[in-house]
């Protein structure tokens, strides 16, 4: 039987069942309807972290610091619900109603907020202090990574809110204030963002693809360092010669070594007009700085490639032949890399003059890539940014991780015999215990 004093109860606890999460979205429940032996919920600082709220009418309850990773929020009702300095890290808000709610200093990263509704809801700096119920201000909300594509965020406030490397393909930003927001990296292809304040905000390497700026001028915001209909360089199309040419060309060079035809370089270039380069022979290719984002890369082969400060954010590029390549510099957000060979190349036939390449990520930005099943020995992580990187059951013996940002990033299963890791800091990693960590 639930009770008011069954709810007084939990509400103490530091953590939640399952069944007592239930027994509490029943009386709130009833709390709302304004039937007999109801009451509003409150969950202040308690784990719930893994259970369900899917589907439930959570409006008005207060979730104030709550722990909330990893759960089932899809189609919730979270409207003027207080969600002040929560940790949503992970779980799945796909069309959760979050209007008028209070989310500020919250933690979504890598949540899946496909299709939310944000409308007016405050995202502004917020934080938590545990001593007592001391809110006080500090942190920025956290989207970092998230998936926000078709969200609704009309009209909220979001001055200084991070959403770096977010997936927000087609969001409505319309009249919403972003101010001194981070959007690095972030995809908005297809946004609206009539009458957003973009202020100050940070657009480095954002995508604006199909979106209308008509209006914004250089006081709205820097879209200098953004990729915008209007300045995404010379096309792939637009060259002198068709592409076809130049990789037959190109191939000559390579089977020659570089005594007849020309190195394929394509640096600078936007490749994304072709869609496609799916089981493309590109050997020792240069790529500086080419845009290769969103496409069709499967097994793709571009061994020994110079591909430095390349965008290869979002491509599939599921067991591709990347042997003894560079990527220093380059973006890989979200790509998907399963399967794919970047096991080092040896060059020269005498011992004098022989030159060990191994794959280089130095400086790279990786985050939430998935290296799944990837032969990666002896490869350079070095300042690389790896946050969510999935390395499950990859090869990275000998690798090199000095400096690397690795928050969260997932070495279950991997081979780690001789790794040297010296990263910048570490907010949770997975490791199996029987793998060997070089310090």
């Amino acid at each position: 039987m639930i009770t008011a004093q069954t709810l007084h109860e939990a509400e103490k606890q530091s953590s939640l069942t399952q069944d007592q999460l239930d027994a509490m979205v029943e009386l709130h429940t009833r709390f709302l309807c304004g039937r007999l032996g109801g009451r509003r919920a409150l969950l202040q600082n308690i784990n719930i972290s893994g259970l369900s709220l899917a589907g439930k009418d959570m409006r008005q309850v207060d979730f104030s610091g709550c722990s909330m990773m990893d759960m089932d929020l899809m189609g919730a009702n979270f409207q003027e619900a207080r969600l002040y300095a929560c940790d949503l890290t992970g779980s799945d808000l796909s069309d959760v109603n979050f209007l008028r709610a209070d989310l500020r200093g919250s933690r979504i990263e890598f949540a899946n907020l496909k299709g939310a509704n944000l409308d007016k809801a405050d995202l502004r700096v917020g934080g938590i202090v545990r001593e007592g119920e001391d809110y006080s201000a500090g942190k920025s909300v956290n989207f970092k990574g998230a998936n926000l594509s078709g969200a609704k965020l009309t009209g909220s406030l979001a001055g200084q809110a991070d959403f770096s490397d977010a997936i927000m393909t087609g969001i409505n930003i319309m009249g919403a204030d972003l101010r001194e927001a981070n959007l690095d990296g972030a995809d908005l292809s297809g946004a609206k963002v009539v009458g957003a304040n973009l202020m100050g905000a940070n657009l480095k390497a954002t995508i604006f693809t199909g979106v209308d700026l008509t209006g914004m001028t250089e006081n709205d915001a820097d879209f200098s360092e953004a990729i915008t209909d209007a300045n995404v360089g010379l096309s792939i199309t637009d060259t002198d010669k068709p592409l076809a040419s130049m990789i037959d060309t190109h191939r000559t060079w390579v089977e020659t070594s570089g005594e007849e035809g020309e190195q394929l370089d394509l640096s600078g270039l936007d490749m994304r007009p072709l869609e496609t380069l799916k089981m493309e022979k590109l050997t020792a290719i240069k790529a500086v700085a080419t845009r290769f984002f969103g496409m069709n890369l499967y097994k793709i082969e571009m061994q020994s490639a110079n591909l430095d400060d390349a965008d290869f954010r979002r491509c599939d590029m599921e067991e591709a032949d990347l042997r003894g390549s560079t990527f220093r510099g380059a973006r890989l957000n979200h790509a998907n890399l399963k399967n794919a060979n970047f096991v080092p190349l040896m060059f020269g036939n005498s011992l004098a003059a022989k030159r060990f390449s191994p794959s280089n990520f130095e400086g790279a930005s990786l985050s939430y890539a998935d290296f799944t099943g990837c032969e990666m020995k002896s490869a350079n992580f070095k300042n690389a940014d790896l946050t969510f990187t999935n390395f499950t059951n990859a090869d990275l013996r000998d690798a090199d991780f000095t400096g690397a940002k690795i928050d969260n990033v997932i070495f279950e299963g991997a081979t780690m015999d001789d790794v040297i890791m010296k990263p910048e800091r570490v907010f949770k990693m997975n490791i199996s215990e029987d793998e060997e960590v070089s310090e």
